[in-house]
C-alpha cells in the first residue's frame, strides 16, 4: 500500500468533506460559506484489561471522573466486543482490522508480522495518508513491537529505567532490591540483556500489589503521560494542515496491582462490592473456564485454587478488587491529564479521541479472575469515541460493535481509504444516529492451550458469537500442529433477557434446539468473515 497522489488525495479529501460535513462543528459565520475543516487528528487511547467498571457505564462503586467527562462528549458504545480476551491477539486483531484466524494469532508469542508480514497496521495507514504516527506505551503487545506501524521511532517512557520488565514494576526499595538482584542471576546464567527486557518479568511477579506513597510518575503510565503530554505541546506547534495519529497505551489496571497510594486511599475495602455471581456457571463445559494461571503467577497468590476447586476468600477478594479500583482511578487521572492537554493547545477542537480497553476482566464473577474466556465478562469491553461537532455526542449506543470496526471507522473519518481486506464495519453512522439498524451479531474466540489448560486437558478452541438477546459458544479439539480445529466437542446457549450473568448454559433444554440450531449455523458463516 502507498500513499495517496496528489489528485487522489485531493479527491479523497473532498468525498471526506462532504461524507462528514456536520460532524465537525464550522468556526464560519452562519451568512458565510462554510469551510471545509482540516483533517482530524486523532488521540489513541489504550488501556490495558480495562473493564466496563466506569461510573459512565453505570458503575456506583468506580471512581472515573475523567473518562466520564469524555463519555459525556463523545459517544459511549455499551456492547462493544474484542475479538479475544487476551491481551496480544485481541491488539493485533484490532491494529490490522482482521479476525484472528485471518491473521493466525491466537495466543502471546505470535507476532502478527510472523504470520502476515505484508498487512497494514491502522497507525501505519495513517502515516501512509500523511499523517505524523506516534505511539507512546502499549500499543501493540509490549513484547512485540511493530516500527513499521509508527512514522517516527516508538516513545517509550520506560527505556530508559534500570532493571524494569514492562508492565511488571515495583518501587518499594526492597521488592526492587529483589528484582535487581533476580535480573543480575538472570545475566549470569547467560541470559541475554534481551531476554532479560522481553522476559524477565516471568521471574519478578513477587508481588500482586503494592501501596507506596509515590508521584504519579513512579510508575510507568505516569511517566509516559509526562512524554505524551510534552509531545502534545509538539504537535500543536507544528506545521499547520500535518495531521497527527497519537497512540498512547497505558499498562495498568492490568496486574500487578503497584498503584500510588492516593489511589488506594480513595476507597474503602470493606465497602467494595464483591461479585454478585461467584459462582461457576451451571452446565459449563471445562475448556470454557480459565484456570487463573495469570492470578497464581505472583508469589503471593500462588495458592490461589481455580475456579471448580473453590473461591479465593473474602479477604482476597477484596485486596484484588480494591488494587483494580485504584489502577483504574490511577490511570483514570493520567487520561484527565491529556484531556486537559488536548483543551490548552486548542487541539480538542480538531482532535477524534478514542479510547478502548483490549478486553474484559473478571473480578471474582464466576468464581474467577482476570480474563481468558468467551463469557460476556470478558469479551465486552469499553470503547468511547468523540468526534468533535458529532450528533449523537453524549448519548449512548447500544448497539453491536467490534473492535475490527475502530479500524474502517477512524478512516473514513480521516477521508482515508483503508485495506479492501477489513473485517469490520464503520461506525460512522451511529454518530448521527445510535438507533438505527446496525449488526445482527458480534464474534469472538479463545483458543485454550498450554498453560491455560486444565489439568488432564487437551488444546480447544472456542467461538462465541452475542446476539441482541443470546450468547451462544461452541468448542472444537485444536490441532496445534496443523492450527486447525477438529470435532466439536461442547456447545453453551445463555440467554441475556433472563440470565445477564451468563450463569446457567441452556444449550441442552429442548425448547432451545432451534435457537441452537440457528446461531449454529450463523456463527459457522460469519467465521473469519465480516458480520452483519
Amino acid at each position: 500500500m502507498t500513499g495517496l497522489s496528489s489528485s487522489s488525495a485531493r479527491l479523497c479529501w473532498c468525498c471526506f468533506a462532504a461524507l462528514t460535513a456536520g460532524l465537525f462543528a464550522s468556526v464560519a459565520a452562519a451568512e458565510k460559506p462554510k469551510p471545509s475543516p482540516a483533517r482530524p487528528n486523532v488521540l489513541f487511547i489504550a488501556v490495558d484489561d480495562l473493564r466496563p467498571e466506569l461510573g459512565c457505564y453505570g458503575s456506583r462503586a468506580i471512581k472515573s471522573p475523567n473518562i466520564d467527562r469524555l463519555a459525556a462528549s463523545g459517544v459511549t458504545f455499551t456492547r462493544a466486543y474484542c475479538q479475544v480476551a487476551l491481551c496480544n491477539p485481541s491488539r493485533a486483531s484490532l491494529l490490522t482490522g482482521l479476525r484472528p484466524d485471518a491473521i493466525r494469532v491466537w495466543d502471546l508469542p505470535t507476532h502478527f508480522r510472523a504470520t502476515r508480514p505484508e498487512v497494514v497496521t491502522l497507525p501505519q495507514c495513517f502515516g501512509l495518508h500523511g499523517y505524523d504516527a506516534v505511539g507512546i506505551g502499549k500499543i501493540h503487545h509490549q513484547n512485540l513491537p511493530d516500527p513499521k506501524s509508527w512514522t517516527e521511532p516508538k516513545m517509550d517512557a520506560q527505556k530508559d529505567r534500570k532493571m524494569f520488565s514492562p508492565g511488571v514494576q515495583y518501587v518499594d526499595p526492597k521488592t526492587v532490591a529483589r528484582v535487581e538482584e533476580t535480573f543480575k542471576k538472570l545475566l549470569e546464567e547467560g541470559k541475554t540483556p534481551e531476554y532479560v527486557y522481553q522476559f524477565g518479568h516471568r521471574h519478578i511477579k513477587f508481588k500482586a500489589t503494592e501501596c507506596v506513597d509515590v508521584a504519579d510518575d513512579a510508575y510507568f503510565d505516569g511517566a509516559q503521560t509526562n512524554v505524551a503530554l510534552a509531545k502534545l505541546e509538539s504537535l500543536a506547534e507544528q506545521e499547520k494542515g500535518r495531521p497527527f495519529f497519537l497512540g498512547v497505551g497505558y499498562h495498568k489496571p492490568h496486574m500487578p496491582f503497584t498503584v500510588p497510594k492516593k489511589y488506594w486511599d480513595m476507597y474503602d475495602r470493606d465497602k467494595i462490592p464483591l461479585a454478585e455471581n461467584d459462582s461457576v456457571p451451571a452446565g459449563a463445559p471445562s475448556m470454557a473456564l480459565n484456570t487463573m494461571q495469570e492470578l497464581r503467577d505472583y508469589e503471593d497468590l500462588a495458592d490461589s485454587p481455580r475456579p471448580e476447586q473453590g473461591a479465593v476468600g473474602t479477604e482476597r477478594a477484596r485486596l484484588l478488587r480494591h488494587g483494580y479500583f485504584a489502577g483504574v482511578s490511577y490511570i483514570d487521572a493520567q487520561i484527565g491529564r491529556l484531556l486537559d492537554k488536548l483543551h490548552e493547545t486548542g487541539l480538542d477542537k480538531n482532535t477524534v479521541v478514542i479510547l478502548w480497553g483490549d478486553h474484559g476482566w473478571k473480578l471474582g464473577e464466576h468464581r474467577s479472575w482476570c480474563k481468558m474466556t468467551n463469557y460476556e465478562i470478558d469479551t465486552r469491553a469499553p470503547l468511547i469515541l468523540r468526534v468533535p461537532g458529532a450528533k449523537e455526542n453524549g448519548k449512548q449506543c447500544e448497539r453491536l460493535v467490534e473492535f475490527v470496526d475502530i479500524y474502517p471507522t477512524l478512516c473514513e473519518l480521516a477521508g482515508i481509504e483503508g485495506p479492501a481486506e477489513l473485517a469490520g464495519k464503520s461506525m460512522v453512522p451511529l454518530l448521527s444516529d445510535t438507533e438505527q439498524p446496525w449488526k445482527r451479531a458480534a464474534m469472538s474466540q479463545f483458543l485454550r492451550y498450554g498453560k491455560w489448560m486444565g489439568p488432564n486437558d487437551v488444546p480447544h478452541m472456542g467461538y462465541t458469537i452475542r446476539t441482541p438477546r443470546w450468547r451462544y459458544v461452541e468448542w472444537f479439539r485444536w490441532d496445534a500442529e496443523k492450527q486447525t480445529v477438529g470435532e466439536r466437542v461442547a456447545q453453551e446457549l445463555y440467554d441475556h433477557e433472563t440470565d445477564p450473568g451468563e450463569n446457567v448454559n441452556v444449550a441442552g433444554l429442548a425448547e432451545n434446539g432451534p435457537t441452537v440450531e440457528r446461531l449454529a449455523k450463523q456463527l459457522a458463516s460469519s467465521r473469519g468473515r465480516k458480520t452483519d
